[in-house]
């Protein structure tokens, strides 16, 4: 095995970075998994707006950089708009950066960035660390089409609720959660969704990575998803497609009838129960009696 090389030795040159708020992705966990474009970026900033300077001050430090650091959380995001804005106004470099990969969830950056686009100047992402999809690279489920839905609200009641919204898609399902919550967020997808294969991904990038595979019965019942430490992501395979019955078929046949002709309504059926249009708009007729 080989020692790392320590710098990439024949490197893309940089590029001049021209003005614009840039949304920089920082890593989250190995300062390694800084890319060199965003380091550019970071360099020629005339300001940094960051949710954590102290974090940031940090990160900075590690490479050297030296920049004009301003907060931006959610007590400051309307200031930091407006300073953005007038330094994008004077033909500044402006960069924001995450406090932890993208994208930027519950991240007052939002602000910014709408303002920035709002007043019709360039945002350009940098694009980098990202616990949603080194979770998704991870888990070991498909890959091809997937939903990426955030936080599930705290309450189990809502948290329910928006799983039964998700239940019926056909797309692995992403999640983040925190550790006090991931025992029972569990608890609440078996309940949903069934026994599907899921993965719970926790600290990506960091020294004690790890990632627990299972259906989610299972994992709502292993040790290791009682309360951990650390940053969590959640992956669950999608469902298998549910079958509907005559009965189910009919009743959304006659409830389309009453807003369209039988032909666009057995096109609105067919897609929603994946069923051939031609059976559905035989049975449509059957109805109307003809």
């Amino acid at each position: 095995m080989t020692d790392p090389v320590l710098f990439p030795p024949t490197a893309p040159p940089a590029r001049s970075v021209s003005s614009g708020l840039y949304l920089v992705a920082t890593p989250i966990g190995n300062l390694r998994d800084m890319t060199l474009r965003a380091l550019d970026v970071l360099a020629a900033a005339d300001l940094v707006l960051a949710e954590d300077t102290r974090v940031t001050a940090k990160l900075l430090t590690a490479y050297g950089i030296r920049a004009k650091l301003e907060r931006c959380d959610d007590h400051a995001s309307a200031r930091a708009a407006e300073v953005a804005l007038s330094h994008l106004k004077d033909g500044a470099i402006v960069a924001l950066v995450s406090d932890a990969g993208t994208p930027m969830v519950s991240d007052p950056g939002f602000v910014v960035a709408r303002a920035a686009i709002a007043e019709g100047f360039p945002v350009h992402p940098i694009p980098g660390a990202s616990s949603a999809l080194a979770a998704l690279c991870i888990a070991g489920l498909p890959s091809d089409r997937f939903t990426f839905a955030g936080f599930l609200p705290v309450k189990s009641a809502a948290r329910r609720t928006v799983l039964e919204e998700l239940r019926t898609a056909r797309q692995t399902l992403v999640f983040f959660e925190s550790g006090p919550r991931l025992k029972d967020s569990l608890t609440d997808m078996a309940e949903v969704l069934g026994p599907r294969d899921a993965a719970v991904a926790r600290e990506l990038t960091k020294l004690y990575e790890e990632c627990v595979r299972g259906t989610l019965p299972k994992l709502a019942s292993d040790p290791r998803c009682d309360s951990p430490k650390g940053e969590i992501v959640i992956v669950i395979a999608p469902g298998e497609q549910e079958v509907a019955s005559e009965a189910d078929l009919d009743t959304a046949l006659r409830e389309a009838m009453t807003r369209l002709p039988p032909g666009e309504a057995a096109s609105e059926v067919s897609r929603a129960f994946n069923v051939p249009r031609k059976v559905l708009y035989k049975r449509a007729l059957d109805l109307q009696g003809k």
